[in-house]
């Protein structure tokens, strides 16, 4: 069976890219071409038009396209998640410096200390820009989540803009923004650079969230089950510690990430580079590929309508909530991985 499968170059399209480089899905009857996009709303609209058979996506841009409240409705199934966490808030130096800490305080002390700096870009009538990647994304739930450890009205003293992953560090260097909330290796690209400096993990904000998953079209349940299974052995491989400089170096490939190895392999570690010379921002778990994480969990379709109803997204309604569930297939997980 051949199958064209979309994804954005982030660190967490690891299990998708391992599962074919590794042979999981040859071993499985599969010959999988990966379709590199340049950003969430493009893989969406082709996924919805049959441009493709499948794609990574934002576990709410999944519920929203089936849902018809993003794009084209898309009627999707998810039989396997791909990762959780791995998200982070990076913000400029002038903003990192207006917020006067050093940068490894508790989570809630540099929410504080940056709802005090973007306080005083409003009232100056210079709200800070802030970069998300999708409005129905985990990474604008997150910066919510942000926003309201430090007491700040987001919708009142920030403004949000929708940038595709791969250009969002670029935008913090041009000085377009003032600080993103992206996944990796974006994050500690700006750091690394000089530009950027990473304040809070997303895992620190929401821990074990819902981040991608495989979505398919509703009548692809033939391929789901040899799917589930290459990409079971392939987050079981990203997440061995023990093979994370091979999954660092495949990542780092041009027709992939393109970013250095050494950024990836930090990550994967843990411990990505928050600032140029330092990793201040520390959590094993800050990205999880494998085990329980891979099991697409319907409490997450709800997790998802809930983070959607608290920005002001939507009115969810029972039918809303039975759709979304419905969308998360652990029917199929199961019986690719029995037991």
């Amino acid at each position: 069976m051949r199958l064209e499968i979309g994804y954005v170059p982030l660190l967490d399209a690891a299990a998708l890219i391992a599962a074919v480089e590794l042979g999981y899905c040859a071993d499985e009857g599969l010959t999988i071409e990966l379709v590199r996009e340049p950003s969430w709303a493009t893989l969406r609209d082709k996924l919805a038009l049959g441009h493709l058979d499948g794609a990574q996506m934002l576990a709410p841009l999944a519920v929203a396209s089936a849902l018809g409240i993003s794009g084209l409705q898309t009627p999707l199934i998810v039989p396997i998640a791909l990762n959780l966490n791995g998200n982070a808030v990076t913000v400029s130096m002038p903003v990192f410096e207006a917020m006067a800490i050093a940068g490894d305080e508790d989570v809630g002390t540099v929410a504080k200390a940056f709802a005090a700096a973007a306080a005083r870009r409003a009232a100056d009538g210079r709200p800070l820009i802030i970069g998300t990647v999708h409005p129905f994304s985990s990474h604008t739930y997150q910066l919510r989540r942000f926003a309201e450890l430090g007491g700040l009205d987001l919708d009142e003293s920030l403004r949000l803009v929708v940038i595709p992953p791969p250009q969002i560090a670029e935008a913090l260097q041009r000085e377009l923004i003032d600080g993103f909330c992206v996944g990796s290796p974006w994050t500690s690209v700006a750091a690394a650079a000089g530009y950027g400096r990473i304040v809070a993990l997303g895992s620190e904000l929401i821990p074990d969230c819902p981040e991608k998953v495989l979505a398919l079209p509703a009548g692809e349940t033939e391929a789901s089950v040899p799917l589930v299974r290459a990409l079971r052995r392939a987050g079981s491989w990203c997440q061995d510690a023990d093979n994370r400089g091979q999954l660092a170096s495949l990542l780092s490939r041009p027709g992939y990430l393109g970013v250095a190895s050494d950024l990836l392999r930090r990550a994967l570690d843990g411990r990505p580079l928050s600032g140029r010379d330092a990793s201040l921002r520390l959590d094993p778990r800050f990205v999880v590929f494998g085990g329980d994480a891979q099991r697409p969990d319907p409490s997450h379709a709800r997790w998802c309508l809930d983070a959607m109803q608290r920005a002001g997204q939507i009115d969810p309604t029972a039918a809303f909530l039975a759709s979304a569930a419905a969308i998360y297939r652990a029917d199929l997980y199961d019986a690719a991985v029995p037991g």
